[in-house]
């Protein structure tokens, strides 16, 4: 990144320089575009469910800035020797999806590549100065997460064959749901940050979001929303990669509590695929955006408190 000019304009509302989830460009006083990327490999095995997994996550960074996804790009990769039917299984999905949240793919493209990889560009708008950044979390805040923990985990124990079908379909249903209804209630109640939680896992995306408000963060382990079954696969040692460099990252920037156990440090440095909302929210609001989730059936989680001290510690409870 340090070959890149550095960027002087001042509609760039949000750019590169706070890791936000996507960027910001104001076109008028009324409207400022949206702009990111995502794609990755298959998760799971069915092409269906994994061209719609995708397509969540991609909208996903849309969501999390405050703003409507609009029109997206397909962006595909594919081997040039594999049935095409698959190819069209995964863009079926994804554009199923694409139609629930009510966005059009308007094109894309594609190149041979020896691993399927699937995902979108997606340009959506918000109003400039309501957009909803990674930064601007304040002492006092309370910390809402919408999705539970544990989906690296689970995704990485599929790809082993480790994964019974029940919980192979919890995770497909949490991971291909649109973070669409979780930003329409943090939009209604107002938040001052929110990021959502992907490949950097809950305490690395809060770090990001905690570093940019010169804040810190007591979080509580007993208040946090795991799936059930990530704890016995997590001490079979069904951790990816990606979860492991989080770890290596973040794990002694962290205070923990003596009670945290190892797994449970794992969990939280989990790299997710298509994550829930991490929302920054003023005490005074909480109980109005837990109503507001509640209403359109979205799960909404109290895991900890904005700190004035620039750490983030970690506790088994509230005290």
């Amino acid at each position: 990144m340090r070959h890149l000019p550095k960027i002087d304009d001042p509609n760039l509302l949000v750019g590169i320089s706070t890791g936000d989830d996507a960027a910001v460009y104001k076109l008028t006083d009324d409207i400022a575009i949206i702009q990111t990327v995502d794609f990755f490999p298959p998760v799971v095995d069915d092409p269906y469910h994994y061209g719609a997994i995708s397509v969540a996550n991609s909208l996903s960074d849309v969501y999390a800035m405050g703003g409507h996804p609009l029109i997206a790009l397909n962006i595909v990769g594919f081997p040039a020797d594999l049935d095409k039917d698959i190819l069209g299984q995964i863009l079926k999905g994804g554009a199923d999806k694409a139609q629930e949240a009510g966005v059009l793919i308007v094109g894309g493209h594609t190149i041979d590549d020896p691993e399927p990889k699937y995902g979108l560009s997606v340009t959506g708008i918000v109003q400039p100065g309501h957009q909803i950044a990674n930064a601007g979390a304040l002492a006092g805040d309370k910390l809402i997460i919408t999705k539970p923990l544990g989906l690296g985990i689970l995704t990485t124990a599929h790809k082993n064959d480790l994964l019974d079908q029940e919980t192979l379909d919890e995770i497909i249903s949490i991971m291909s749901t649109l973070n669409k209804d979780a930003a329409e209630a943090m939009i209604e109640v107002g938040a001052h940050a929110c990021t959502d939680v992907t490949g950097f896992g809950l305490l690395g995306h809060l770090k990001v979001l905690l570093d940019n408000s010169g804040v810190g963060a007591d979080l509580y382990l007993e208040n946090i929303p795991i799936i059930e079954k990530a704890w016995d696969l997590a001490k079979e040692g069904m951790v990816p990669g990606g979860s492991a460099r989080n770890r290596l990252w973040i794990e002694d920037e962290i205070d923990w509590s003596t009670s945290i156990s190892d797994i449970a440090k794992s969990i939280l440095m989990d790299a997710q695929t298509s994550g829930g909302l991490l929302i920054s929210v003023d005490p005074k609001n909480e109980e109005k955006l837990h109503e507001e989730l509640k209403k359109r059936g979205v799960l909404g989680s109290t895991i900890g408190t904005v700190t004035k001290d620039t750490k983030i510690n970690v506790f088994d409870r509230p005290a």
